[in-house]
């Protein structure tokens, strides 16, 4: 037999109004315990949302520096290193008596010339194995 068609509110044939409401905790730590439980569910999302957030910006913002300054101390390297080398056979033309004025330089010019040709061959041959495999 079908049970009959009830009004909204009313309870299941057999079960009283007292029986069917939710249990609520009236003590006295039920605001502390609700208080815990949305801090720690807001903790929760916060974790698992600007955790990761804040580490992929501290990676932007750390490699982009590290770009940076990498690419200064390069730059300095280079300008060292050339005139490093320009002084280097400066020294060398004097001994060997055959000096004249700008000599030294577009030599040491030539050698960091063929220096980072044979290194960008070298990467580009890599580069060309990488891709074929």
């Amino acid at each position: 037999m079908a049970e009959p068609v009830r009004p909204p509110g009313t309870p299941p044939s057999g079960a009283t109004a007292a029986s069917t409401r939710p249990t609520i905790n009236t003590g006295d730590d039920w605001p502390t315990s609700a208080a815990d439980t949305i801090v720690r569910v807001v903790g929760t999302v916060r974790d698992r949302t600007t955790g990761p957030a804040l580490g992929a910006a501290r990676a932007v913002v750390y490699g982009t520096l590290a770009a940076i300054l990498g690419t200064a101390a390069l730059v300095l390297l280079s300008i060292l290193a050339v005139r490093g080398l320009v002084l280097a056979v400066d020294a060398l033309l004097d001994v060997a008596d055959i000096d004249e004025p700008g000599r030294a330089v577009w030599i040491a010019h030539l050698l960091v010339g063929l220096a980072f040709t044979l290194g960008g061959i070298g990467l580009w041959r890599k580069g060309l194995r990488a891709t074929a495999t």
